[in-house]
């Protein structure tokens, strides 16, 4: 596992494979940053699933409405929800949506973004100054690389557990 510089603003998330660690950009989207603080402690992105991974593309989950294999996990509804919390405005930046980067999901409105999230696979710069980058994978992104693909997969993989390092 990579250092971790500032375990406040570190998650880790742990699939099957082995632990992610995602350094947060803090400075660069705070709201969103906080967001993800706010519901890997509340526990919430815990068994949520990977509900859109496109070969070459991104990863995407965190739909703790509907995606959590745990609880009433519907994969027909699956990306279509959030968190009991408010959508967040946009925190558009010049960090480029790289490869291992974490985007904030959205519906077409610019200020929808609430729970859901991706990891690039590859540079996707089209995406660039149009969703939020708010943290970057610093270590294992060989496990992010082995996510089952599909729209939805046949076969989910899902976040084990989600965890700010701090509290790790």
């Amino acid at each position: 596992m990579a250092e971790i510089k500032d375990p406040e603003n570190t998650i880790i998330i742990t699939l099957k494979d082995g632990p992610v660690v995602i350094e947060l950009l803090t400075d660069v989207a705070p709201l969103h940053c906080e967001r993800m603080k706010q519901l890997a402690r509340d526990g919430a992105y815990d068994n949520v699933a990977f509900h859109r991974v496109i070969d070459g593309f991104m990863a995407q989950t965190g739909d703790v409405e509907n995606a959590n294999m745990e609880k009433d996990y519907n994969p027909r509804r699956a990306g279509t929800g959030g968190s009991q919390y408010p959508d967040l405005k946009a925190e558009f930046s010049k960090v480029p949506h790289a490869r291992g980067s974490l985007g904030a999901a959205r519906s077409q409105n610019p200020n929808s973004a609430n729970s859901q999230f991706f990891i690039n696979f590859a540079d996707n710069s089209f995406l660039n100054g149009q969703y939020t980058v708010y943290g970057q994978v610093i270590s294992g992104m060989e496990f992010v690389d082995k996510i089952a693909r599909g729209e939805p997969p046949a076969s989910p993989d899902r976040m084990i557990t989600v965890r700010v390092a701090a509290d790790a």
